[in-house]
């Protein structure tokens, strides 16, 4: 079977100069939770805007079978809107009828653990809560690729926990799971990896367990501290 998203020998450059991405190729098999870790600089985040669509790469191809949504590391950049249900109403497709949109996003917000709260005004959520609503809105949009950037760089832990258990719900659940590409800093997120692959100079390494590969990077990170 085809791979679900591909990468084939992708190079972008940044008008400064700044090359992003250098001949990076790499693919998604399947379904599931996947890591990537690498320092700042190393094209995660450019890899991410080339797979949503928002950049093109200057070389190369970039294939994508499924629906990407983007998921930014502050929540308040790309919620817009006084309350959870008329946010989400901005991502439902414009096709949908409208005896059906309040069911639709009624089904993402408890998938997320945030069943009835479509009136509850956004500035009276946690930071853990506008994260989860986030992911509600890419669930609206009908999107099969959560592209994850650094989502719970400004959380506290207990929310952190909460934020990695969701998706990991979404991407193991037994009807239509999704797939998810997670950028972080942080090894001990690796863990719940399906696979997990270190960024480093505008590459992606090869698959692995995110417990071996949490293992390998350690003695680099105590290093660095």
């Amino acid at each position: 079977m085809a791979p679900l998203l591909s990468f084939e020998q992708v190079s972008f450059i940044w008008p400064c100069g700044t090359k992003a991405l250098d001949q990076c190729s790499f693919s998604i098999p399947e379904p599931g939770l996947w890591m990537l870790v690498g320092s700042n600089g190393s094209g995660k985040s450019t890899l991410a805007k080339l797979i949503s669509g928002l950049l093109q790469p200057e070389h190369g191809q970039v294939t994508c079978m499924l629906k990407p949504a983007l998921v930014f590391q502050n929540p308040d950049h790309q919620l817009l809107l006084p309350s959870c249900g008329s946010d989400l109403l901005l991502n439902l497709p414009s096709d949908i009828p409208i005896k059906q949109r309040q069911q639709r996003i009624g089904d993402s917000l408890e998938q997320v653990g945030l069943a009835a709260m479509e009136s509850r005004p956004i500035h009276t959520l946690s930071g853990g809560q506008k994260q989860r609503l986030a992911i509600a809105g890419a669930l609206a949009s009908e999107a099969t690729l959560l592209l994850l950037d650094e989502p719970t760089a400004l959380l506290d832990p207990a929310s952190q926990q909460r934020i990695l258990a969701t998706v990991q719900q979404l991407c193991h659940r037994s009807h239509a799971p999704l797939t998810a590409l997670w950028v972080t800093h942080r090894l001990e997120e690796l863990d719940h990896a399906d696979g997990a692959a270190r960024m480093e100079n505008g590459r992606v390494g090869a698959w692995q367990s995110g417990h071996l590969l949490r293992q390998n990077l350690q003695p680099l990170a105590g290093r660095r501290g």
